[in-house]
């Protein structure tokens, strides 16, 4: 397991993409830049947005909260579909269960909701390093919107980066996502 340092919490105030209030928006500028690649929701109001404007994610990383507080029961039946996947992940952490997960939800044929008990606001960045370049990981950025990364080498870079700034056992976690 990884643990988020303190000094390294202000790394991520800023988005790491550009930052969308209309999933519809979202969606058409991802839908320009993807070639067949996954779409991947770190997020349970992200991921109810996104099915809203009619594109399920093929991976979503749900908690149950949005600003550490229960989603209403419209959010959470929506987002709680397709195959469910419940992995443990404490907060401030990535854990090897989440990359693990996030790993064979990706290689998964059907779409799969992965369902946190913990926390998941850190699942951007091993999202990041198992997707396939050009796929698109969406996150929600608190009273902003939603954040759109597209997946190229030097997205991996950087949330390569920031992981191995973390405490912990940084090999353990990063050999499932042939980092």
């Amino acid at each position: 397991m990884l643990t988020l340092p303190t000094e390294l919490r202000a790394a991520f105030k800023e988005p790491f993409g550009p930052v969308y209030t209309e999933a519809e928006e979202l969606l058409a500028d991802a839908a320009s830049e993807e070639r067949n690649t996954p779409l991947v929701a770190v997020g349970d109001v992200v991921t109810y947005h996104l099915r809203r404007a009619g594109r399920a994610p093929d991976v979503a990383v749900v908690d149950g909260k949005t600003k550490r507080e229960a989603v209403g029961e419209e959010i959470r039946r929506a987002v709680e579909t397709g195959r469910l996947v419940e992995v443990a992940n404490e907060p401030g952490t990535v854990s090897r269960a989440l990359v693990d997960a996030l790993v064979d939800a990706l290689a998964a044929d059907e779409p799969t909701t992965l369902l946190v008990e913990g926390e998941e606001d850190l699942a951007t960045l091993p999202a990041v390093l198992a997707a396939p370049l050009d796929s698109t990981v969406v996150y929600g950025q608190p009273d902003e919107g939603m954040v759109r990364i597209r997946v190229t080498d030097a997205a991996k870079a950087e949330m390569r980066d920031l992981l191995t700034q973390f405490e912990g056992d940084i090999d353990a976690v990063l050999a499932p996502l042939d980092a």
